[in-house]
């Protein structure tokens, strides 16, 4: 590639590994990012952490020459509306289709870049203001010129207490006010409440949004950031009323037609279960700049982002070239798929290191009634943990390729708590506790029980898994079989994503599997950790927290030395770890596989791990023409 000038979301798939060193070369075939060869260049954290790959030199006969490329996946975004999902599908997808003020960095790992904005920002003394330019360039596809209302529109939206976006609400409670310069119109401040150690990466989430399209009558214009900060306020006004009627409606979540923003592609199609297809817009404004970066190109005419959770039939496409692309292939259909020369000819594939990872989450806090208190107490949730051979399951599902977790944050991290010891398999050990905790077989029917809240209640629940993959069916069958030996009985239900999550975030559930896409940026844990993210129907799906773990939370977010902030996250690692709301499983590999008719076919470390838009379709040679060149 050349570079010229050059945060968490849940996730709907079984991209569960990493390793504590990153290899940063050349070359496809059956590369690993975990083993230190290749050129021998090895990134550590806070290095150039990315896979180069060299354009093939020669395009094949049978190759097509279609600017299209078909992208495989195995779900479908959670919602696509601009500020109310949260899946990391809609966040891949809104890296085509949105830009933002701050944009993510695959390429150096510095947290953010500039995206709509000249330079990163000016910070003040205090580091509570931080300062932006517009780049003069961006325009809507009206062909109206992105102002600062539009800036500060998107903000008041994500504020709004009427907005439907509770996963995302914690992020912005610490901005206190956008500041327009009085001397440049194109200049604005951000003032935050207090020092935050996302202040400027947090941008990265927001799509910017268009004032005149969102908000035509300008309702926002008549509150401020003031108001919706305050608990007092009062939201029960018919203009804000109406605004967020309209703003919520479902039709922006879904239909093609409504799902609009300044990137360079647009929705053109979204067949559920099968497809969804962005098109490339005719005379986009980045179509016009004279040095793109390669967040700036669109090379590809059309996108199409086909769902197969089949592994056979995502094996059989691959030899028939019939997809162009993957991250999300299995371990064992990867490792399946190098082994054939034909296939190797034909694709670039690794191994990649990310930072997310997957586990299994308990409901601490369930209302007893629909779901019943199973799992409220730690010695239970501890000898599910030590019933379980993650190490063993790691293996059979990903040929031993993942990294073990022990706690939230990834091993790639210098914050990561090493000295937390894995939790081993110990049969005897979990009855033990299990006992302990009052759960026993009273009645002989090896299922264990116990009498709560004056009710003879069976130690048998539900396992929710996701449908993506058949990994995740795997995996739950492989733990309610390791659980049935201590008379737990653990009945596994697959479920769409959709339904996944909206139990999850509504705590109705037993226990789940499911993964969370990490960030190389200093991580926020108030999205999935915090109490008040378990009341307001958050990320925190377990109940896990109290008051000291919340102020530990809050001081962490809030501290940016890190000789002081770091020895707080090895300190919450440890609570977590002491109170067991998950397993933890794996940190998980992409497995990328990118046809070789592409040029730029890099692969990253940071999610989403390629650049779709960035792949440049070689021909004969030669290259495609540009999207200056065909609009």
């Amino acid at each position: 590639m050349n570079l010229k000038h050059n945060r968490n979301v849940f996730i709907g798939l079984t991209i569960i590994g990493g390793s504590i060193l990153s290899l940063a070369s050349c070359g496809g075939g059956s590369s690993d990012d975990s083993a230190t060869k290749g050129d021998g260049k090895i990134a550590e954290v806070g290095e150039l952490t990315y896979v180069e790959v060299p354009d093939a030199t020669e395009f094949k006969a049978d190759w097509s020459k279609e600017n299209t490329v078909v992208f495989h996946v195995i779900g479908e975004p959670d919602d696509m509306h601009p500020t109310n999902g949260n899946s990391a599908t809609r966040s891949f997808l809104n890296s085509y289709t949105q830009h933002f003020v701050v944009g993510s960095d695959l390429i150096e790992l510095k947290g953010g870049r500039p995206d709509l904005i000249k330079a990163m920002p000016e910070v003040s003394a205090d580091e509570l203001s931080f300062t932006y330019e517009l780049r003069d360039e961006p325009t809507w596809d009206d062909g109206t010129q992105l102002t600062v209302a539009d800036v500060i529109f998107t903000f008041k939206a994500n504020k709004c207490p009427l907005t439907n976006n509770p996963h995302s609400k914690p992020y912005v409670e610490n901005l206190e006010e956008i500041i327009v310069d009085a001397a440049n119109p194109r200049k604005f401040t951000f003032k935050m409440k207090k020092k935050y150690i996302q202040n400027v990466v947090f941008l990265t989430d927001y799509p910017v949004l268009q004032e005149t399209y969102w908000d035509p009558n300008k309702t926002m214009r008549k509150y401020t950031f003031a108001q919706f900060d305050d608990p007092k306020f009062s939201s029960n006004k018919p203009d804000l009323n109406a605004w967020a009627t309209e703003f919520n409606d479902a039709k922006y979540s879904r239909k093609p037609e409504f799902l609009v923003g300044m990137g360079a592609y647009k929705w053109a199609e979204w067949k559920p279960g099968q497809s969804y297809t962005l098109v490339r817009k005719e005379n986009h404004w980045t179509s016009k700049l004279m040095n793109p970066t390669a967040y700036e190109t669109a090379y590809p005419e059309k996108i199409i982002f086909k769902n197969n959770t089949d592994p056979n039939s995502q094996a059989l496409e691959f030899k028939t070239q019939a997809l162009d692309a993957s991250t999300f292939l299995s371990t064992k259909k990867m490792l399946e798929l190098q082994e054939d020369p034909t296939f190797n000819e034909n694709y670039h594939s690794r191994f990649t290191n990310t930072y997310n990872y997957s586990y299994l989450a308990f409901n601490c806090r369930p209302d007893g009634v629909v779901n019943k208190k199973f799992f409220v107490d730690k010695k239970v949730r501890r000898a599910v943990a030590m019933l379980l051979s993650v190490d063993e399951m790691n293996v059979v599902l990903n040929n031993g390729k993942n990294k073990l977790m022990v706690g939230p944050v990834s091993p790639l991290k210098k914050e990561y708590n090493s000295k937390l010891p894995l939790i081993e398999r110990d049969l005897e050990g979990a009855k033990k506790l299990l006992d302990e905790a009052g759960w026993k077989d009273t009645d002989g029917d090896n299922i264990r029980d116990k009498m709560i809240d004056g009710q003879k209640v069976n130690l048998d629940f539900d396992l929710a898994y996701m449908t993506t993959q058949v990994t995740w069916k795997d995996q739950a069958q492989m733990i309610s079989e390791a659980l049935y030996e201590a008379g737990l009985k653990c009945n596994i239900v697959p479920l769409d994503f959709a339904i996944l999550y909206d139990n999850a975030r509504n705590h109705k559930f037993d226990m789940m599997l499911a993964a969370w896409a990490g960030s190389s940026v200093p991580e926020d844990f108030t999205q999935i950790w915090h109490t008040e993210s378990w009341a307001s129907k958050g990320s925190n799906f377990t109940g896990f927290g109290n008051a000291e773990s919340d102020a530990l939370i809050d001081s962490i977010k809030y501290t940016i030395d890190e000789s002081l902030r770091i020895p707080m996250v090895m300190k919450l690692q440890e609570m977590i770890y002491e109170d067991q709301p998950y397993v933890f499983f794996f940190s998980s590999t992409n497995r990328v596989a990118i046809h070789k008719r592409f040029g730029n076919a890099d692969m990253y470390f940071e999610r989403p791990g390629v650049i779709i838009s960035n792949f440049k379709l070689l021909n004969g040679g030669g290259v495609a023409s540009t999207p200056a060149a065909t609009n």
